[in-house]
């Protein structure tokens, strides 16, 4: 009997509570619930994870060593699973060398098809590079009208200076009668002189004929003997007609570029057969940024307009402010003079060097001081030969903090050899593909025309290269080109094209698990991504997609909702069934907010703002088309549009960039744009996003948070700790002293295993506690520093409650929602969605200034509906207090309740780039044009 469901008894990972569950196979599966309730633990870290490590076991104890180990979860038993394959957001190559086309394996296709059909050109003249046998050639020959007069020639010398006396000598001993040098026929039995300073070009006749039908014996000696001494080149030069150049080479007759036989390596960039050599096939090279090293020209050096490492010191008695006086004395500046008076070329000479010119140099130091003549090497070229002979890693990472990326000047990006770039198949180079986005891409094959022999060889590889382009349309991904870097990929992008591969492997019976694929998807595409996971589906697969998007939810064949609400008070299985059982369940959150007995609600009144605004004018990076963007100041401001319509390049790459060097005094380079007006209007720029907030089980929200500090503050003051002579650092879990030395604080020791998982077990010592016996007598209400980290936010609110500083800081993780974590949380251990709310909390605790900026790139990735409400409470606060807060969102909840919105597009990749419209929801949803005002209607209840 086939097995139908899968059976799921007991599973008790992180904050599950033993739960039973049984899923059906073959259909798609949303769990869902607030952020932390446990669905991730159910879906990865106990379904997925068993899957994963059932599958693992089956291979030998030898392959094991080599496969990451996953620890068996926590859960009594699973049955009816299938080989499980992941598909999240955390795996997207960083890898310079990855592309779009290397991840989807589209360009290994085209590599393939250009190996076999590519037609080679000369990369100087552009003229094809053919191979002809002597039998073609005397076919060519041949086919000329009868009774046309020709000559062979045979090229000796190709434009080279000299007198060339042994060549022509050599020609009259092998019997040869004429010549032609330049163009001119010459007798070698007369005396040529040529000039030693011009170059020349040298062709012996080999023979002259009249086209006949009966010459052929005759005409193939003579194609021959030409070949023979020119090394493979013959011209046929007709009377009163046009040259014809045959070669025998794979190789230009003109210039002589040669080609050996085309393989797939030579069209990798990462193969040294095809990589350009000058940028190693990243089409980038890093270099010393001028710009980084004097990010302000307003200031002196005196006032440390110098920003590089060595030489940003403003001390009078040190070796680089004697050499800045020198250059200042020589060129008539003073170092207490803005650098923007200076002359171009004092700053050259500043940056580059004095070459040969020596400068006077002053030297005073406590010992005595004279003056000495030397030239100066120049800041760019110190950091540049430091970079190079270096052979530290931290100095090198220091002076990278200068460099930026610039186009390689060989292969301008194009990552490839010049001669490999000559290759072409429809009249386009491998790179010109690569550059175009998937739906122009794919109308190119589409359309592609091909001669017989080439369809007979391509025509399996250009099916290929169609499917594979038409799953990643299918996915929304149209707007992409091959050629764009993995690393500047959103995690649903990422997450998107990986599923497109998948589609492409075609597997049945498998079990996918996926992390919110809708991230970065306008509701315009969702309809696309849905129809790809249903297809996936009707393959006889099943699908677990963990997902808060309304859409999926409605388009799932069965839901699981998790809950009721977050860690310690969730794990558990709220409610399963269809859409509508969902809704029914008076207990589910998720349900509430679905059948609308709860909402996110309009603001009554949008606010105009200070009357200030931040303006960027001709933003131009990527696919920017020159837009003029006003922000105005003061409010909640939305940027929107499709996937690819610039949204990233506009906040990310310009806006935070630009402020963040301006403001932050970051070593940052903005994108290209002409002006950015209103920055003197702001205090500070701060991105918050999702990344964890910190990398090792040490950080957690109250080192995040600055609490910690405080509490160990308060412990020293105790009257146990003063007696003991305890500082606040005795309370460090990080530092010896107080900590147990047994496991240096960890709480856990990690036993290596060889292929079985390592096992982590509580420290005998202290078990588990992080600190040693006399550091956790000391005790403040009662409570040691030990039990104070195990407490829950809400939980310290109330034990805090008559000391201020400790108890606000608490208060503001409460009020964001995160009552529910341990104060000593490793930072591990929380979702994106946590992290970034511990960083809002930290922002609200400190004192408002009402002039930051406050950006935010798709804040409402992992939230559940419900933390989305919350979320939009605290900009909203962060709002009030006079701040500007912008966000990139496609979430129609954050976009409603929006003081102001940016749309841009209207569509994604070379399309989009342009401002549709801008003004408040209700103005948005008003224009006709744009695709979020179709979808903001019936939010705003304008249907």
């Amino acid at each position: 009997m086939p097995i139908d469901k899968i059976v799921i008894k007991g599973a008790r990972e992180h904050n599950l509570k033993n739960v039973d569950l049984e899923l059906p196979r073959d259909k798609l599966i949303v769990m869902t619930g607030l952020s932390g309730s446990g669905k991730s633990s159910l879906a990865f870290d106990t379904i997925y994870a068993d899957g994963q490590r059932r599958y693992v076991e089956s291979l030998s104890s030898y392959a094991r060593m080599f496969l990451g180990q996953m620890d068996k979860p926590d859960v009594d038993s699973i049955e009816g699973l299938s080989p499980a394959i992941s598909i999240d957001q955390k795996t997207t190559s960083k890898n310079p060398r990855s592309t779009v086309g290397t991840v989807t394996e589209i360009y290994d296709y085209f590599r393939l098809l250009y190996a076999r059909i590519g037609i080679p050109h000369c990369p100087v003249c552009g003229r094809e590079i053919k191979q002809q046998s002597v039998d073609q050639i005397i076919d060519k020959i041949s086919a000329l009208p009868e009774g046309t007069k020709i000559q062979i020639l045979a090229p000796v010398v190709k434009g080279r200076k000299g007198e060339h006396v042994k060549e022509l000598e050599q020609a009259k001993k092998s019997g040869y009668v004429r010549v032609r040098i330049d163009g001119i026929v010459y007798d070698l039995s007369e005396e040529i002189k040529l000039e030693k300073n011009k170059k020349h070009t040298i062709e012996i006749v080999v023979d002259r004929l009249v086209v006949k039908p009966e010459m052929g014996t005759r005409l193939s000696d003579s194609i021959e003997t030409a070949s023979g001494i020119s090394g493979g080149t013959v011209i046929c030069d007709i009377v009163g007609g046009e040259e014809m150049l045959f070669s025998q080479n794979y190789a230009c007759p003109e210039h002589g570029v040669s080609m050996e036989e085309l393989s797939p390596r030579m069209f990798s960039f990462n193969n040294p057969y095809g990589a350009c050599p000058k940028c190693t096939g990243l089409g980038v090279f890093r270099k010393i940024d001028p710009s980084l090293i004097i990010p302000n020209t307003d200031l002196s050096i005196k006032e440390g307009a110098i920003k590089a490492s060595g030489w940003g010191t403003t001390d009078d008695g040190s070796v680089a402010m004697m050499y800045f006086k020198g250059i200042a004395q020589f060129y008539g500046h003073s170092v207490t003079e803005p650098l923007k008076n200076w002359s171009e070329d004092a700053i050259h000479a500043l940056l580059y060097g004095t070459g040969n010119e020596k400068l006077k140099l002053h030297r005073a130091t406590d010992y005595g001081g004279g003056v000495y003549y030397q030239p100066f090497e120049g800041i760019v070229n110190n950091l540049e030969r430091r970079y190079r002979d270096s052979n530290s890693e931290w100095s090198k990472a220091d002076i990278e903090q200068y460099m930026s990326e610039e186009l390689c000047p060989e292969c301008h990006g194009k990552r490839l050899k010049k001669e490999i770039l000559g290759v072409t198949v429809g009249g386009k180079s491998i790179a010109e593909v690569t550059e175009l986005s998937v739906l122009n891409c794919y109308d190119f094959f589409d359309k592609l025309q091909l001669s017989e022999r080439e369809m007979y060889i391509g025509e399996r590889i250009v099916k290929e290269i169609n499917s594979r382009l038409g799953f990643l349309k299918s996915v929304g991904l149209e707007y992409l080109t091959l050629s764009r870097s993995a690393g500047t990929l959103s995690g649903g992008e990422s997450q998107r094209i990986r599923l497109a591969t998948q589609i492409g492997s075609s597997l049945v019976g498998v079990l996918y698990i996926l992390d919110e694929p809708s991230i970065g998807l306008h509701q315009r595409d969702n309809d696309k991504l849905i129809g790809t996971l249903k297809r996936l589906r009707d393959l006889g697969n099943t699908l677990i997609v963990v997902e808060h998007d309304e859409d999926t939810m409605r388009a799932a064949d069965y839901i699981v909702d998790v809950g009721p609400y977050a860690g310690v008070h969730g794990g558990e299985i709220i409610c399963t069934g269809t859409v509508q059982d969902i809704m029914n369940c008076q207990r589910s959150i998720t349900g509430a907010y679905l059948s609308g007995r709860r909402k996110i609600p309009v603001p009554e009144a949008r606010r105009t703002g200070n009357g200030k605004f931040l303006t960027v004018r001709g933003a131009r990076e990527n696919n920017l088309k020159s837009v003029d963007v006003s922000i105005p100041l003061g409010t909640f401001t939305c940027v929107t549009g499709v996937s690819g319509s610039g949204k990233s390049s506009l906040v990310n790459q310009i806006l935070y960039k630009y402020l963040a060097a301006k403001l932050n005094r970051a070593r940052t380079r903005a994108g290209e744009f002409d002006t950015i007006e209103g920055v003197e209007e702001l205090d500070k720029v701060i991105a918050i996003d999702q990344s964890p907030i910190g990398r090792t089980p040490r950080s957690n929200p109250a080192t995040y948070t600055g609490v910690f500090n405080d509490i160990r503050d308060l412990f020293a003051e105790t009257n146990d700790a003063k007696t003991r002579g305890y500082t606040s650092g005795r309370f460090s879990f990080n530092v010896k002293g107080g900590r147990c030395e047994s496991c240096e604080g960890d709480g856990i020791i990690k036993i290596e295993m060889h292929f079985l998982p390592d096992v982590y077990v509580p420290c005998e010592v202290c078990k588990g506690k992080r600190y040693n016996r006399e550091t956790l007598e000391v005790k403040y209400k009662g409570k040691s520093i030990y039990d104070v980290l195990e407490m829950t936010v809400d939980e310290g609110v109330e034990f805090f409650s008559n000391h201020q500083k400790i108890y606000r800081k608490l208060l503001t993780l409460q009020e964001v929602g995160l009552g529910y974590i341990k104060i000593g949380q490793p930072a591990t251990t929380l979702s994106g969605g946590e992290a970034q709310r511990v960083k809002l909390a930290t922002e609200l605790a400190r004192r408002s200034t009402g002039r930051t900026i406050y950006i935010l790139d798709e804040p409402t990735t992992g939230l559940h509906t419900a933390d989305v409400h919350k979320l939009l409470e605290v900009l909203q606060r962060l709002t009030e207090s006079g701040n500007t807060v912008l966000v990139i969102e496609h979430n129609l909840d954050v976009i409603k309740t929006a003081d102001y919105i940016i749309d841009l597009g209207p569509e994604g990749g070379d399309k989009g780039g342009t401002l549709v419209a801008c003004g408040t929801p209700e103005d948005i949803a008003e224009c006709e044009e744009s695709y979020t005002g179709k979808y903001l209607r019936p939010m705003l209840g304008k249907e």
